[in-house]
Order: structure tokens, then C-alpha cells, then sequence
């Protein structure tokens, strides 16, 4: 298996999504320039967490862009698997990757803190390796983490079985006391219609390691690599 990491002006998770990548993978992925044209032939590419352009007009519309992003949307349809982490989550949705937008979180506030997630979908190269309805622990670090989009399309979603993780609590309980940030629906991550492509606003990345106190993320790692093996 081959990977990539788009790195963008702004980008400040792309060492550490290719750290955990490496980690899993045995050798590290290639980091890919924004402004370059041409990806080099990968399996896996990842779309990493920052603050692409500063989150100037609006969070991931520049980056979605860049010229890299052309090469990202053609590989998906050729069948790559395309993880977007947080910032990568806007950028995916605001290049059409995905449905619906990631918007202020509710309270107006940037949250910085341990979330748990309840997995709600198996059946993907990204979340096989966990069971449905595990609860894992991820990070999350965001100002624009509140998923939204129309009530049809969140309907299509839930019901094509798209939703991949929701905010819940420690027993996997979801209800508004367990969503930090205000997304329909406890959405914390969701795919696209052939689960090839995912985009989730906490990072697995930050807990992909024992020494970080948790290592829920590694699994979404090692499972890419085994599924594409």
C-alpha cells in the first residue's frame, strides 16, 4: 500500500497523520505540495487537519482549490481511499467530496478537548476494524465542527448508512448533552455514497499511540492498510 498527505499553507497535523500513517504502514507516505498537479500512484490519501489559508473567506474554500484537489477528486473515483481530518473534513465537503458544510460550532467557541465517538458504521476499508456501536476516544480541535447540511440529504445519509462516528458519552449514549459543538444528528464523521471517501472532524492521529494516553486512532490506520492490502 501506498500513501500520500496533502500538505497546504496552514496545514499543522500533516507530521502527525504521517507519523501515525507510518506507523502503521511501515514506511512513510509521500507529502504532496498543494500547488502541485499530479499525485503520485497511491492507495490511501489523506487530507490533514490545520487552518488551510488561515481559514480566509471561509474554512477549506481555498483549499478545496488548490490545484492538488482536482487530482484528489479524480483518484477518488477511480476508487482511492480519501480520509479528510477536521480541516480536511471542510475541505472535502467544500470541494463536493461530500454532502453538507461544517459550520460555527454552536456555541461560538473553539473547543479543544477529548471527545468520545460511538462507531455507526463497519462496513468501510476505514472502520472495519472496529465493531458497531464500540465507543472510541478521539481528539477534536476546531472553531467550524458543526455539521449541517438540508434535512433530505441528512435523511439520504442516515439512511444510506453513511454516518460513520456520532458524538456520544462514555456508555455511548447520544443525546445534545454529549455534542460539543452543535452537528446534526451527533455527526462527527460521515462517508461518502461508496465509503471510499470519509471525513470526520476529530483526529484519530492524536490517539494512534499508547504513550498519548489512548490508542483508539491506530485502528482506523491499521484497517486501511489491511483492507487495501
Amino acid at each position: 500500500m501506498k500513501a500520500a498527505v496533502i500538505v497546504f499553507p496552514g496545514s499543522n497535523c500533516d507530521r502527525d497523520v504521517a507519523v501515525a500513517l507510518e506507523r502503521s504502514l511501515g514506511k512513510a507516505p509521500a507529502m504532496v505540495w498543494h500547488r502541485s498537479t499530479k499525485l503520485p500512484k497511491v492507495d490511501v490519501i489523506v487530507v490533514p487537519g490545520g487552518f488551510s489559508y488561515g481559514d480566509y473567506l471561509r474554512c477549506g474554500a481555498m483549499g478545496a482549490h488548490s490545484p492538488i484537489m482536482a487530482e484528489v477528486k479524480r483518484s477518488a473515483a477511480k476508487g482511492a481511499r480519501v480520509i479528510g481530518i477536521c480541516n480536511g473534513f471542510q475541505i472535502l465537503t467544500e470541494s463536493g467530496l461530500l454532502p453538507g458544510v461544517l459550520m460555527r460550532n454552536r456555541d461560538l467557541k473553539f473547543i479543544c478537548k477529548d471527545v468520545h465517538l460511538k462507531v455507526e458504521q463497519t462496513k468501510s476499508a476505514f472502520t472495519k476494524g472496529y465493531r458497531k456501536g464500540q465507543v472510541v476516544r478521539f481528539h477534536i480541535a476546531h472553531n467550524e465542527g458543526n455539521y449541517f447540511t438540508d434535512t433530505k440529504t441528512l435523511r439520504q445519509i442516515e439512511d444510506k448508512g453513511q454516518v460513520a462516528f456520532r458524538y456520544c458519552d462514555a456508555d455511548g449514549k447520544v443525546n445534545a448533552s454529549t455534542n460539543p459543538n452543535g452537528a446534526r444528528n451527533n455527526i462527527a464523521g460521515i462517508f461518502n455514497a461508496k465509503r471510499n471517501v470519509l471525513g470526520l472532524m476529530p483526529h484519530p492521529e492524536r490517539m494512534s499511540d499508547a504513550q498519548l494516553g489512548c490508542n483508539d486512532g491506530r485502528t482506523m490506520f491499521d484497517t486501511l492498510v489491511e483492507a487495501v492490502a
